[in-house]
C-alpha cells in the first residue's frame, strides 16, 4: 500500500487541530442542540417545557410531601408552576463551594434528587434535566423556595444566574417551591403557550393522582369558553373519573368499566417497586382512545407497560372462552381486545427507561412483567363475577376476531386473484353491463331465476346489470362470520359490488352507480329486501351512507278498461285509481304473482326504466347519535334475540290495530 495515503497535506493538517475541539460548558449544548433535550423548538417542543417543571412539581405529590399544585399563566407568555412541598435545598452543595444547591440545579446538567432513589421512590423527571433545560431555553426565570419557614429567590437568563441567591425573610405560612419562566425567543420565536392545551394538561395530571389538587389560573383575556380563569381539579376517583368524562355517558358492551389499582410486590431487596392504576371501557358505536402514562408522565407511544396491559386483557378472554365452552377464544389477539376500546394505564415504577428525553414510550423491561401480573386477577374476577357481563364483552371481542380473520382472508383472495387470473373474478350468476359511465350504470338484485330472465331481457345492456339471488339470504346481523363468509349468496353479492366490506369497504370502488334491490311486491319480497338492507347496512354502510342504495317499486296490479292501462303499487293504490282513473267504469284487475310473471316490456315499463319507474333511495342519518339509534333497531328487530322481536311486535300491535280500524 502506498504511503502517500496516509501523507498529511495542509489542508487536513492545519484544519483540524487541537483548537478545533470545542468544550460547550454549563447549559451551552442545550441551548445549541434543543432537539436533543426537548424534541425540538415548535409548539410541542414550547410546551413541553411546562410538562417538565410540572413533572416535578408532581413527583412532589407523588412521594407524599405537597398536596397544592397551582399553575397559572400569565400575559406575556409567561407561565408560574408552585407546589406546597419540601422546597428545593438552598444550603451550599458540597461539591460546588460557593453555589447554593438550588443554583447547582438551575444550571448543570444532570443533577437532582432522582438518581439515588433516596429522595423519590417514583419519578417522571428521572433524568435529572427537567428544570435546568427549562431555564436554559428561557430568558428570565425566577425560582422561589420557602424552606424552614424562610423564603429565598434567584433569577436567571439563559442558563445563567442574574443574581446571588437572597434570602427574603421569614415566611411563616409558605412552603414549597416557584418556578416562573418566559420561554426564550432566540429559540422558539413568536410561539405562544396556548392555554387550552396546558388547561388539559393540568387537569389531566389531577387525574393521574387522586390525593393531588391542581388549581388552575390564568389572566382574564387568555380565558375563553373552553378555558376559565379559574378552576381547581381533585378527582378523589382518579382515572375511573377521567373515563367517565370521555365515555359522556356513551352506550359500553359492559354496563360497568373495568377499572382498578394494584400495588407491586416488593422486591429482593424488599423495596415496594410502584403501582399500576388502570380503566377501560368498551363502546359499542364509537372509537375509542388510549392513554398510556408512567410516574405522571404521557408515554403517548405506550411501551412496555402497555405490553403487560394487553397480555394480561388477551389471556383472561381467551382462558374466560375456555371457561364457558368458546373454544374459538384461543384465537382472540391482542388487538381484538383493544381495537375500539377506551384504555387508561398509569404506572408508577423505580427508576423507569424511556426511549427518549421526551419520554414518549417506556422501555423498562420488567413493566410488561409487572403489569400483566397486577392486572390479570382483577381481570378474571371482572369477568367471572358476573358471568352475563364476562359473555357480553367476550362476544364482542369475539365479532372483531371474526371480522379479522374474514379480512385477513379477503386480503389472500384479493393477493391470489391479481396473481392468478388476467381479468376480473365476478359471479357466474351476473350478467353484467358493457358500459362504465359515471352516473349511469345500475345492478338490480333480483328475487329467483324467472324474474332474472325477464329483468335480463327487460334492461338496456349497456347500463344495467342483473344479479339474480336465491330466494331469502342469509340474516348477517343474527350469523356468525364463519357461517356469512360460508354463504354463497354473500360471496357472490360481494364479488359483484367489488368494493370490500365491513372496515375494508371503500365506495371508490364501488362497481356500478345505484345498486337496486328489486324484489316482488309482496310479504315474502319485503322480507327478502329487508335481509338484503341489513346486509348492506351491516356489510357496506358507507355504500348506504353514500346514496347508492335503492328499492325498486314493482307493481302488485295490473287495472284495464277498454284500452287504457295502469299499474298499482299496491292496494290503496289499486282503490285510489279505481275511484278517480277508472270511476264508473268496468275494470279488468290482473295481479302480478311475482316479478318474473311480468313481460319484458311490462317490467322495463313499470321498474326499469328510468323514465317511467319509481325508485326508494336508502340512507343513513349522517349524525352519530342517530346512527347509534338506527344500529339499536336493526339489532332489535334483525338480531339474535327474538324476545327484541316479539316485545317490538307485541308493543306495536295496539298502533296497527288502531290504524287497521281507521283504515
Amino acid at each position: 500500500m502506498s504511503d502517500d495515503l496516509f501523507a498529511n497535506t495542509p489542508a487536513s493538517s492545519g484544519d483540524y487541530d487541537a483548537s478545533s475541539i470545542e468544550v460547550l460548558e454549563g447549559l451551552e449544548p442545550v441551548r445549541r442542540r434543543p432537539g436533543m433535550y426537548i424534541g425540538g423548538t415548535d409548539d410541542r417542543a414550547l410546551h413541553h417545557l411546562v410538562a417538565e417543571v410540572l413533572d416535578n412539581a408532581m413527583d412532589e405529590a407523588v412521594a407524599g410531601h405537597a398536596t397544592r399544585i397551582e399553575i397559572r399563566v400569565d400575559e406575556g407568555n409567561r407561565v408560574t408552576i408552585a407546589d406546597n412541598g419540601r422546597g428545593i435545598p438552598v444550603e451550599e452543595h458540597p461539591k460546588y463551594p460557593g453555589k447554593s444547591t438550588l443554583e447547582v440545579i438551575l444550571t448543570t446538567l444532570h443533577s437532582g434528587g432522582k438518581f439515588s432513589g433516596k429522595a423519590y421512590a417514583t419519578s417522571g423527571g428521572l433524568h435529572g434535566v427537567g428544570v435546568s433545560v427549562v431555564n436554559a431555553l428561557s430568558d428570565d426565570t425566577r425560582v422561589e423556595v420557602a424552606r424552614d419557614r424562610q423564603l429565598y429567590a434567584q433569577e436567571f437568563s439563559k442558563g445563567l444566574p442574574t443574581g446571588p441567591l437572597e434570602n427574603l425573610g421569614p415566611t411563616p405560612n409558605r412552603r414549597g417551591t416557584t418556578v416562573s419562566f418566559h420561554p426564550d425567543k432566540e429559540i422558539f420565536g413568536d410561539r405562544a403557550f396556548s392555554p387550552k392545551r396546558l388547561f388539559k394538561l393540568a387537569r389531566s395530571k389531577a387525574y393521574l393522582f387522586a390525593g393531588v389538587e391542581i388549581r388552575w389560573k390564568c389572566a382574564d383575556s387568555l380565558a375563553s369558553d373552553d378555558v376559565p380563569a379559574e378552576a381547581t381539579f381533585k378527582f378523589p376517583g382518579g382515572l375511573a373519573d377521567h373515563l367517565a368524562e370521555q365515555l359522556a355517558g356513551r352506550e359500553c358492551v359492559t354496563a360497568l368499566p373495568f377499572a382498578g389499582q394494584q400495588d407491586f410486590p416488593g422486591n429482593d431487596s424488599g423495596d415496594q417497586q410502584g403501582r399500576a392504576e388502570w380503566a377501560i371501557a368498551w363502546p359499542l358505536y364509537s372509537e375509542g382512545s388510549t392513554s398510556w402514562y408512567c410516574n405522571t408522565v404521557p408515554t403517548p407511544d405506550g411501551g412496555t407497560h402497555e405490553q403487560g396491559l394487553r397480555a394480561a386483557l388477551t389471556k383472561g378472554l381467551r382462558a374466560f372462552g375456555e371457561l364457558t365452552g368458546v373454544k374459538k377464544s384461543k384465537d382472540i389477539s391482542a388487538d381484538d381486545v383493544m381495537t375500539g376500546a377506551e384504555v387508561m394505564l398509569s404506572v408508577f415504577i423505580r427508576d423507569p427507561q424511556f426511549q427518549s428525553q421526551t419520554k414518549d414510550r417506556l422501555t423498562s423491561p420488567e413493566a410488561a412483567r409487572l403489569v400483566e401480573n397486577a392486572v390479570r386477577d382483577h381481570f378474571d374476577h371482572f369477568l367471572s363475577d358476573n358471568m352475563d357481563r364476562g359473555k357480553a364483552l367476550l362476544g364482542q371481542i369475539m365479532e372483531r376476531m371474526d371480522e379479522r380473520l374474514r379480512r385477513k382472508q379477503e386480503r389472500e383472495i384479493k393477493r391470489k386473484t391479481a396473481t392468478s387470473a388476467k381479468k376480473l373474478r365476478l359471479p357466474g350468476k351476473l350478467t353484467d353491463c358493457s358500459g362504465e359511465g359515471k352516473g349511469e350504470t345500475e345492478l338490480f338484485i333480483v328475487e329467483g331465476d324467472s324474474a332474472g330472465g325477464s329483468a335480463k331481457q327487460a334492461r338496456n345492456r349497456k347500463t344495467q346489470a342483473i344479479l339474480p339471488i336465491r330466494g331469502k339470504i342469509l340474516n348477517v346481523a343474527s350469523a356468525t362470520a364463519d357461517k356469512i363468509r360460508a354463504n354463497s349468496e354473500i360471496a357472490d353479492l360481494t364479488l359483484a359490488m367489488g368494493c370490500g366490506t365491513r372496515k375494508d369497504c371503500d365506495p371508490e370502488n364501488l362497481r356500478y352507480d345505484r345498486i337496486v334491490i328489486m324484489t316482488d311486491a309482496d310479504v315474502d319480497g319485503a322480507h327478502i329486501a329487508t335481509l338484503l338492507m341489513t346486509f348492506f347496512f351491516q356489510e357496506m354502510p358507507e355504500v348506504v351512507r353514500r346514496g347508492h342504495l335503492f328499492l325498486a317499486q314493482p307493481p302488485l296490479y295490473r287495472l284495464t278498461a277498454g284500452k287504457e292501462s295502469r299499474y298499482a303499487k299496491d292496494d290503496a293504490h289499486r282503490e285510489e285509481l279505481e275511484a278517480t282513473v277508472f270511476k264508473g267504469k268496468k275494470v279488468d284487475v290482473g295481479r302480478f304473482k311475482g316479478l318474473g310473471e311480468m313481460n319484458p316490456a311490462q317490467l322495463r315499463e313499470t321498474t326499469m326504466s328510468p323514465d317511467s319507474r319509481s325508485l326508494i333511495r336508502i340512507t343513513l342519518p349522517t349524525e352519530f347519535e342517530d346512527r347509534a339509534v338506527v344500529k339499536e333497531l336493526v339489532e332489535q328487530l334483525m338480531g339474535r334475540n327474538p324476545e327484541h322481536r316479539f316485545n317490538f311486535i307485541q308493543n306495536r300491535a295496539g298502533e296497527l290495530d288502531r290504524d287497521m280500524i281507521d283504515a
